[in-house]
């Protein structure tokens, strides 16, 4: 069990959720004195007694990245928010971030997708629900060019068309598979088809800005 803060480190603790909440990272060592009214000084020996007891952790000695933690020791939960674009049209040749035709953004946990540059999709249609993707669901993608076998995918077919279905490589093309016995598969060239990201979750009703 953690030892309880000070009344001068809880207040300092306060100040430092506050700042997450509003602005989505900690202060500065002096911006944090300034707005307390405090010395430097002050702040770094409040730190390191906050450290010391796991309300925090510091990202190195001199590093201003400073984590906090709860209870159980992981990192404060709006810490890990992240904000992720909606793609609104996938454009071949362009990487996710790259993209301009944003319908809006995810606010997503960093802790359960720490992926680089994801982006999401919105589905459109049935074609794949009984993977559990259903309509105006928002597919989670982390960038890639490539694909396994079953793996399921954002693929652009002729440069055009986005789709979300699952990826099968046969000897002679690639099979996108739907699922949901309603839907067949398809078959492509290789050269029809481009894979721009794998689906690595799924949210519903996501928080949009």
């Amino acid at each position: 069990m953690r030892q309880k803060p000070t009344q001068t480190q809880q207040r300092m603790l306060d100040y430092l959720k506050r700042q997450v909440k509003e602005n989505g990272l900690c202060p500065s060592l002096r911006t944090a004195a300034a707005e307390l009214g405090i010395s430097h000084a002050a702040v770094a020996q409040t730190l390191k007694a906050l450290e010391d007891k796991a309300y925090i952790r510091r990202e190195g000695r001199y590093s201003r990245t400073l984590h906090i933690l709860e209870g159980t020791g992981d990192i404060d939960a709006a810490q890990r928010q992240k904000q992720v674009p909606i793609i609104g049209r996938i454009t071949a040749g362009l990487p996710m971030y790259a993209q301009q035709e944003w319908g809006g953004s995810l606010i997503l946990d960093g802790a359960l997708y720490p992926g680089q540059n994801l982006f999401a999709l919105r589905i459109q249609g049935s074609s794949m629900k009984d993977a559990g993707i259903l309509d105006q669901d928002l597919a989670v993608c982390e960038p890639r060019q490539y694909a396994r076998d079953r793996e399921i995918v954002v693929a652009l077919i002729h440069h055009e068309e986005a789709t979300v279905k699952r990826f099968f490589l046969l000897p002679d093309g690639i099979e996108l598979r739907p699922e949901n016995p309603d839907f067949f598969p398809q078959k492509y060239g290789f050269d029809e088809v481009l894979i721009q990201g794998k689906v690595i979750g799924i949210v519903r009703g996501g928080i949009e800005g």
